[in-house]
């Protein structure tokens, strides 16, 4: 198919996505151009909006397995790296860095114009033995892990300088209401522990002087919608914590949902979903839904293949990723719509515990374990074609946020 391109929404998408040379544009869909035709990213454009995956670089190599490439570079606009720019991947060993897998998915990405997610930059989880084990036996002090941690932001951000869009700095910052005795929100995990709270402020500040350009994000899950706007609502807590860093100079330019939502529970529509992400964008913020899936829990019927127990979870995953979907299109903020993998073949949820005690998850993703599409990616495709003027409109263009001080 041939894509027309619009004049003011190809300025407007190059100015928010000129990072790597990419020029996307607009595009306007013909009665002729059934959307079962067209991917995911190409419908995307139709709005200037960037549809994703998280890619497991290890299948991405796989030579006996070619379907894997050939879908994550025909159907996504944008790619993150699901393991590979995590720290203990890049410096497993103090001092020495593997930037090779990353690299590769940075040129698997130029070759077929799409930007990248940079994931991610601090996070609890996921740290190299010799950093955690370092401050647990008292080796590595306060001061010395500061230094380090604004040395692993430096030496990162200024490796891929000019090859990101947009970097998850702080990731999954704070506490949830079930994790704590009184259920009130507060500062989590290792870096806080450590450092105190304010490590944050000084990610993005490090971050920004390593590159003026990428866009800078705070990423966290159960943030899709606000709750009562007590001492338990994660949404708010996170929305008081990233407007007290815009108020104080700090160079944050966004704010990522990841979406990781689960069919057996009561989730949020679409209009409550859309209004979290309009009121993070009130700020001045960019948004992005970064990890989406909808996993479902696997029962002894699901297993053994009962069509009354495996379609009510399809039709509500389907249901889950467009409230997300249709969130983000109400949000001309919303610059990226990410999954956390498409297909089942490659999924973490197939291999993590998240819950049950058991790891009897999955069904997570857009395509199952033959890359056969769910209801959930036509649907998607439904949200991307049909939408349109005049509550979906081309996305608004996001610079840098320089910051000060």
């Amino acid at each position: 198919m041939k894509l027309r391109r619009s004049t003011t929404a190809g300025i407007v998408a190059a100015a928010v996505l000129g990072l790597a040379g990419i020029v996307p544009a607009v595009a306007t869909l013909k009665p002729a151009d059934r959307p079962a035709d067209q991917s995911l990213k190409a419908l995307g454009m139709r709005h200037g909006l960037y549809i994703g995956t998280a890619v497991d670089t290890d299948a991405l190599v796989d030579e006996s397995d070619p379907t894997y490439r050939t879908k994550v570079a025909s159907e996504f606009s944008t790619v993150t790296a699901e393991n590979v720019m995590k720290w203990s991947e890049l410096e497993p060993t103090r001092g020495t860095y593997n930037w090779e897998p990353a690299d590769r998915l940075i040129a698997f990405a130029q070759k077929n114009r799409q930007q990248v997610r940079g994931h991610v930059l601090v996070w609890h989880n996921q740290l190299p033995e010799w950093l955690t084990e370092g401050v647990a036996d008292g080796s590595i002090d306060k001061e010395e892990l500061r230094a380090l941690l604004k040395n692993h932001i430096t030496n990162v951000v200024t490796h891929f300088r000019g090859k990101i869009w947009q970097w998850d700095v702080v990731n999954e910052a704070v506490t949830d209401p079930w994790a704590t005795s009184d259920g009130v929100i507060t500062y989590k995990g290792f870096w806080a522990e450590n450092l105190g709270p304010d490590y944050i402020a000084d990610a993005f500040r490090w971050a920004r002087a390593a590159d003026r350009k990428a866009l800078l994000f705070y990423n966290d899950y159960n943030i899709d919608a606000f709750g009562d706007e007590g001492p338990s609502d994660k949404t708010f807590f996170v929305y008081k914590m990233v407007k007290d860093l815009k108020a104080k100079g700090v160079p944050i330019d966004g704010v990522g949902s990841q979406g990781h939502l689960a069919t057996q529970y009561g989730n949020y529509d679409a209009l409550q979903a859309a209004a979290a992400l309009q009121r993070f964008s009130s700020l001045g913020l960019a948004t992005a839904l970064t990890e989406v899936d909808a996993r479902s829990q696997l029962t002894e019927q699901v297993k053994a293949g009962n069509s009354a127990e495996i379609n009510p979870r399809d039709q509500a995953s389907a249901y889950n990723y467009s409230v997300l979907m249709q969130a983000c299109l109400a949000d001309r903020h919303c610059l990226s719509y990410t999954v956390w993998g498409f297909t089942d073949k490659h999924s973490w949820v197939s291999y993590t515990d998240l819950g049950d005690g058991k790891g009897n998850e999955g069904m997570a993703t857009l395509l199952d374990e033959n890359y056969q599409p769910k209801k959930a990616y036509n649907t998607l495709k439904a949200d991307l074609a049909f939408a349109g003027g005049p509550l979906v409109q081309p996305r608004v263009p996001q610079r840098a946020n320089p910051g000060r001080g």
